[in-house]
């Protein structure tokens, strides 16, 4: 598809062509387009509000606004709530935040997965006795 072709996709899909797609170079507008719609516009065995909201919070931890926006009200199209929207931020905080310890102590990485394996492995069985009684 030349730059006219793929315009006009987008125009279909956005009803005008946004400024930032403008600013792609010829050579590679197709293929970005190409892998937007793929990777942003279609089904997926996650559903899109869940996409969405994954996509907020990975805005969240690179702490880029566009993305932020972007994904912020898209997940609204979905049906997100505020209160969803703010769990998904609020969760992407927790996890930057415990990325940051764990990596700045240098915490053994192995024994960090055994303590995570067996803990999990605890709580599975600790979940089947609540769920037996």
């Amino acid at each position: 598809m030349n730059r006219k072709e793929v315009y006009a996709d987008i125009e279909q899909t956005f009803g005008q062509v946004p400024t930032f797609f403008k600013m792609i170079p010829d050579r590679s507008i197709e293929l970005e387009w190409q892998l937007f719609k793929t990777t942003q516009l279609a089904e997926s065995p996650i559903p899109n509000k869940y996409r969405e909201l994954i996509g907020l919070g990975i805005a969240a931890a690179t702490k880029c606004r566009y993305c932020a926006f972007y994904h912020t009200e898209v997940a609204k199209m979905f049906g997100a709530t505020n209160e969803e929207i703010e769990d998904a931020v609020h969760f992407a905080k927790s996890n930057a935040g415990w990325s940051a310890y764990l990596n700045g102590l240098q915490f053994d990485f192995e024994q960090f997965k055994q303590e995570l394996l067996d803990g999990i492995e605890y709580a599975k069985k600790h979940q089947m006795q609540e769920t037996n009684a």
